[in-house]
């Protein structure tokens, strides 16, 4: 068995993208352990995302196909990883940091007697154990931790690590397991599902448009008759942020948010990016309006470029920016749209 588990976080048998990141970082680990990388898979109806594993470099998976694990739900898929994590030893277990990814490894943990290292960006072998580099303090230290427990549980932040190269022709071992908990011991039960927002998702995007309070800020809108003040703030700032998903929509980009703009009430809570929000690497941050308060840089300090727009010039968004721009978003906003429009042929 291989040294190195990926745990892959699939829903309804499409793998999320960070789950891939993973092997990638997996990869990297085997160049330095050795041993051999094994991706495990937990579903029903899940023999392609196993398929897709071997094609993303696993030497082995360990398949769970069962209708009990259709929906992820704690109790069964904590028991059957745990169970296996003790029967082979795994020397690191990696996780995507995704709020299953993040469950099942804190709770397997706990019934390995072992530690988990989150939201790791980093890491290196020393003596054949592994030490990880996290952020924090809002992510303005990167501090080093070591796990002294067997396995090495981790969660890596997602968009951090590189997918490795899809290669068709590889194959491997497939082991199938049967889940260790029948339904009638299962005390959660998934009634339904709703739908979401439509739109790219915030974590597995390459680049996000981001609005803050200042989105409310455009004297030219007059709103409609009969609001009240903080009614007539909503409805400029929601004018503002269907501006901004203008932009995002021809840079195929998520759209999101500060926490000041959420708990104001111009977009809804799934939009925010901060440290009680989403954290974000993304390829490219535009942030439109947003002061850059520390609890937000610590959700996208992580960002490979960072653009700032912005009417004040000591904004602290623009220590952290590669770019920045000192004017009204309200008339920035719509030129760069136009421009992207006609550079990407929209």
């Amino acid at each position: 068995m291989s040294k190195i588990w990926v745990y892959i976080d699939q829903f309804k048998g499409e793998a999320l993208p960070a789950s891939w990141e993973g092997m990638g970082a997996a990869k990297m680990l085997e160049e330095q352990l050795g041993g051999g990388v094994t991706a495990v898979v937990f579903g029903k109806n899940v023999d392609a995302v196993a398929s897709e594993a071997f094609k993303y470099g696993a030497d082995e998976v360990i398949l769970a196909d069962d209708p009990s694990l259709e929906d992820y739900r704690a109790e069964p898929y904590t028991a059957l990883f745990a169970k296996l994590a003790q029967e082979s030893a795994p020397e690191v277990v990696l996780f995507p940091t995704t709020t299953r990814g993040r469950e099942l490894a804190a709770m397997s943990a706990i019934d390995l007697n072992t530690g988990v290292l989150t939201d790791v960006v980093g890491f290196e072998i020393k003596d054949g154990a592994l030490t990880a580099t996290r952020p924090i303090y809002a992510g303005k230290l990167l501090s080093k931790v070591a796990c002294r427990t067997r396995p090495q549980f981790v969660t890596l932040r997602g968009r951090i690590f590189n997918k490795p190269p899809l290669d068709p022709s590889n194959t491997g071992k497939l082991t199938k397991v049967a889940p260790v908990m029948n339904e009638g011991d299962i005390l959660t039960k998934v009634e339904s599902y709703s739908a979401g927002e439509a739109g790219v998702s915030l974590t597995d995007a390459s680049v996000i448009v981001s609005g803050g309070r200042g989105v409310s800020n455009n004297p030219s809108l007059t709103p409609p008759a009969g609001l009240d003040e903080k009614q007539a703030e909503i409805w400029k700032a929601q004018q503002g942020f269907t501006m901004l998903g203008n932009l995002a929509q021809v840079l195929h980009a998520a759209l999101g948010a500060s926490r000041a703009a959420v708990d104001a009430g111009y977009i809804p809570y799934s939009h925010q990016v901060g440290q009680t929000g989403k954290v974000v690497s993304p390829d490219l941050y535009i942030a439109c309006g947003i002061s850059g308060a520390i609890q937000h840089q610590a959700g996208m300090r992580s960002s490979k470029i960072i653009v700032a727009i912005n009417r004040d010039p000591e904004a602290p968004i623009f220590k952290l920016a590669r770019y920045g721009v000192v004017g009204d978003l309200y008339t920035i906003v719509p030129a760069l749209t136009e421009a992207f429009r006609k550079r990407l042929g929209k």
